[in-house]
């Protein structure tokens, strides 16, 4: 690792939508909120400049959804990062929120609509740059939800649209419906790659692939375990290596870690800079398959 200052430049970049270029490495903001997910966060200013300094390091793809709060998210985006010179803002709608720790899938083009229009608010922006469906909604039918998607980006409310949580099928009807799907966003990590056929799609078309919940090393990261072996002879640690190895993965791959702490937003912008070797990554992926199959 260099002994510079880190940034997110060194995780290289990629390109939204073919003209939206945003360093590969960013930032998930859904814990800047309450327990649950619900509500304000315990430490407002800390959560701003949590936000400021991730922007500060090269960080400049910033994940939220309207639901984390809900709204709290987006609004905290706002005060921080407004009028967000050189920073791509990217918020989700599609889930209603009654309580803590309740997520409800709601794909109806009224309150998709209805949604959107709050995010624009919240933002402060007349047009956001990546607008994703954060899930398919099983009750209302998938064209209705996708044609949704299509009419706000032909409307110019919406730069770029994504999906989250589809499996390859829900992908291509999605393309097979005349949506320019950007990105997508799925649960992937060392451990969980459940998606990997999605992400090798993705890969195949040019499509941005957000993995969330990027790190996930639990017994992995474990005193002697195998993260921790090679973290040790990085000099950096377990959840940076999770990054670096998502970073590896695809060119397509864009990690948005999360945290609530300034000092955690500086160590996971280190592991851009972390580069494996072809025995390192297969040592990593074969940690990551045994402790698939011990929670299995």
């Amino acid at each position: 690792m260099s002994t510079s200052a880190p940034t997110a430049h060194a995780s290289g970049t990629f390109d939204i939508g073919g003209d939206l270029t945003v360093h590969r490495l960013g930032y998930g903001a859904m814990q800047l909120t309450g327990d649950g997910v619900w509500g304000p966060p315990a430490d407002h200013d800390e959560s701003v400049a949590v936000l400021r300094r991730a922007a500060e390091m090269g960080v400049d793809l910033f994940d939220t959804a309207d639901s984390y709060g809900p709204f709290v998210s987006e609004e905290l985006l706002r005060e921080a990062l407004h009028p967000y010179d050189g920073v791509v803002i990217a918020t989700k709608a599609g889930l209603t929120r009654p309580g803590p720790g309740d997520w409800r899938p709601v794909g109806r083009e009224g309150y998709l609509r209805q949604q959107l229009e709050g995010s624009l608010r919240r933002l402060g922006v007349e047009t956001i740059d990546l607008w994703q469906l954060h899930r398919i909604d099983p009750d209302t039918p998938a064209d209705e939800q996708f044609a949704t998607l299509k009419a706000v980006q032909d409307e110019g409310k919406v730069r770029h649209v994504g999906l989250s949580e589809v499996t390859v099928e829900q992908l291509d009807a999605a393309l097979d419906a005349g949506v320019r799907v950007a990105t997508v966003q799925n649960k992937f990590n060392l451990v969980e790659r459940d998606a990997e056929d999605v992400l090798d799609r993705c890969a195949e078309l040019g499509i941005g692939f957000i993995p969330w919940f990027p790190i996930a090393t639990g017994q992995l990261a474990k005193d002697g375990g195998p993260l921790d072996e090679i973290a040790k002879e990085h000099g950096s640690s377990p959840a940076q290596l999770a990054l670096a190895w998502l970073l590896h993965r695809s060119p397509v791959m864009l990690p948005i870690p999360g945290t609530s702490k300034v000092a955690h937003v500086e160590d996971n912008v280190a592991a851009a800079e972390i580069e494996l070797t072809d025995d390192e990554v297969q040592r990593l992926e074969q940690a990551g398959r045994d402790a698939a199959q011990q929670a299995d």
